[in-house]
């Protein structure tokens, strides 16, 4: 077990699961990983198990019994972290947008003096590979709505690749996190800029998937439009 810990979610990620966690397991500074999957029919966890046999010390497997959110499934894991005492815990996604060799700067940042470490597309540019020009401006434009709307000043608000110290997650009341989608990962961040956590952006290139089909759909981009206006309208009644 190593102080690090890797929360992976996943739903139909055959053609990436094993690519990413061989990934993370070849990187000099040692990661342990938990995969989050719920009940992907295309056999994905069965995938993870034939690799727990070569890495049983490091790779980890929780099989919720149905999708119910990308919110929910890092819940999940954070939970199981805290539970296991791991000292620094990531979120990152399962299809290589989010490079496994950033992983050690994220967490030197933590180590450094950040509470918060986020792999930001937009702190330096806009650094992002093979998305199509109109999903490039949704987001970096959300990003913008998001540090209108709530005042944070952080460049990528929807980013999902973070690390947060152990104490930033059990200071967080996990069963009051509402949203499931980007509007998930906003309402983190935001809930750590309330408590004044220190939050550094570490620019990454963000790549889109070459496998397996993307989970971004009209329902998670309203939930997030509208779910940016009440976390500042309950933050304002002091409820967040």
């Amino acid at each position: 077990m190593t102080p690090n810990l890797v929360i992976i979610p996943t739903y139909n990620e055959k053609e990436n699961i094993e690519k990413i966690l061989e990934a993370v397991m070849s990187l000099k500074t040692a990661f342990d990983v938990l995969v989050v999957d719920d009940n992907s029919p295309d056999g994905t966890a069965d995938l993870v198990r034939s690799l727990q046999t070569k890495y049983p010390e490091n790779i980890f497997l929780e099989v919720r019994q149905e999708k119910s959110g990308l919110g929910t499934a890092y819940i999940h894991g954070f939970k199981w972290a805290l539970q296991k005492s791991y000292d620094y815990i990531f979120e990152m996604d399962a299809d290589f947008s989010h490079n496994p060799k950033d992983l050690p700067r994220l967490l030197k940042a933590c180590q450094t003096g950040a509470d918060v470490a986020i792999g930001s597309r937009y702190v330096s540019g806009v650094n992002v590979v093979n998305w199509p020009m109109k999903r490039v401006l949704l987001s970096y434009f959300a990003s913008k709505y998001v540090r209108l709307i709530t005042g944070m000043k952080i460049h990528d608000t929807t980013a999902g690749f973070v690390c947060y110290k152990r104490q930033v997650l059990h200071a967080l009341d996990l069963d009051k996190i509402r949203f499931v989608g980007y509007a998930f990962q906003i309402e983190m961040k935001f809930k750590c800029y309330l408590k004044k956590y220190i939050i550094e952006e570490v620019p990454v290139i963000f790549t889109d998937r070459s496998n397996g089909v993307s989970k971004m759909s009209n329902a998670i981009v309203r939930e997030a439009v509208f779910g940016v206006i009440w976390l500042k309208i309950m933050s304002l009644l002091g409820k967040l």
